[in-house]
């Protein structure tokens, strides 16, 4: 009597079972840095109290993308019970739940899901830059219809996969991907480049000036998307190689990694790491204000010989040590 023995891929099944592990993993690093993030968010601010003035806001965004996160994480979770223990007879065995994951709505759910939570956390991002650079409209343009065309790219990946087609076939998928680590990287070099180059105009124009809160900044948001950018680079590769146990691991867990790198900003802001502890005894007291020009043309003479800034004119105001601490803080998180 012979017994039907169903097709089997071991790598990928260990791949979906060893995906389901690390993305657990990222989700209790999400979820501890979710509950310190909204604590610290709730207790007054160590440098000033600006940073209130946009902590509803940031209360928001960390609960929204923790309620995705988990109904992502949840469902991914429940499918996998469903391939080894409640279908684990099915026809075609683990490997056929694997391959026509579509086919179940529980699983676009979990997409859906995990590419919304992406929507606010690019969305964050695109904040950030913009209230750095001062809302420069030559940056929001090109970037706003980035983030435009990555949503756009993101609705067509849904719908697709509501159809039951396979993850591995979506092609679009890489040009999703690739669109949403451009994002990040130009976010990354736009907001170090403006804090580095604010950095060497203030040295310039006084010389004593301790820019060591510029470095801080610059490194924590280098940091802060090296991980996730990384992590993305190997999904990218891997899903253009067709690796699909590879590409089935990263998709387990990249929501999390990007959620984190988020949520690490935001938590060294609230606690007031952004800047050093002994940031009062390298400032000066007395307020200064410093007004940067690109070129002459910029700016005209009154009648008194003085410099009147044009519009298109960075201005930058240097404070006490709390209220300085308090604007590095709101631009950041």
């Amino acid at each position: 009597m012979s017994s039907y023995t169903p097709p089997t891929n071991l790598w990928l099944e260990r791949s979906r079972l060893a995906g389901m592990i690390l993305g657990g993993v990222s989700y209790g690093a999400f979820l501890i840095l979710t509950v310190q993030s909204l604590t610290a968010l709730m207790r007054k601010p160590r440098h000033g109290g600006k940073i209130a003035d946009h902590r509803l806001a940031l209360v928001l965004y960390i609960i929204i993308t923790f309620i995705l996160g988990t109904i992502s994480t949840a469902a991914n979770a429940k499918y996998t019970e469903t391939i080894w223990i409640d279908q684990r007879d099915a026809p075609g065995g683990p490997l056929a739940l694997i391959e026509n994951a579509w086919d179940y709505r529980i699983n676009v759910v979990a997409l859906c899901a995990g590419h919304i939570q992406e929507w606010f956390m690019q969305a964050l991002l695109l904040h950030r830059c913009f209230v750095i650079w001062n809302w420069a409209r030559w940056i929001m343009v090109p970037m706003i219809t980035t983030y435009i065309a990555m949503i756009a790219l993101s609705i067509i990946i849904q719908v697709e996969a509501s159809t039951g087609i396979m993850f591995f076939d979506i092609s679009i998928e890489l040009a999703y991907l690739c669109v949403q680590v451009g994002l990040t990287v130009i976010y990354t070099l736009l907001v170090a480049n403006r804090l580095l180059t604010m950095r060497g105009q203030l040295r310039q124009v006084m010389g004593e000036y301790d820019s060591s809160t510029y470095d801080t900044v610059v490194l924590m948001v280098v940091e802060s998307a090296l991980a996730y950018t990384v992590f993305a680079i190997v999904f990218i590769i891997a899903f253009a190689m067709h690796n699909n146990g590879l590409t089935t691991m990263c998709f387990l867990s990249i929501g999390k990694v990007q959620g984190i790198a988020q949520l690490f900003i935001i938590l060294r802001v609230a606690r007031g790491r952004a800047v050093p502890n002994n940031w009062s005894t390298q400032v000066a007291a007395v307020p200064t204000t410093v007004i940067f020009s690109p070129s002459e043309s910029d700016g005209t003479e009154d009648s008194r010989g003085q410099k009147t800034a044009g519009s298109e004119q960075d201005i930058v105001r240097t404070y006490s040590s709390s209220e300085k601490a308090a604007d590095t803080d709101i631009c950041i998180a």
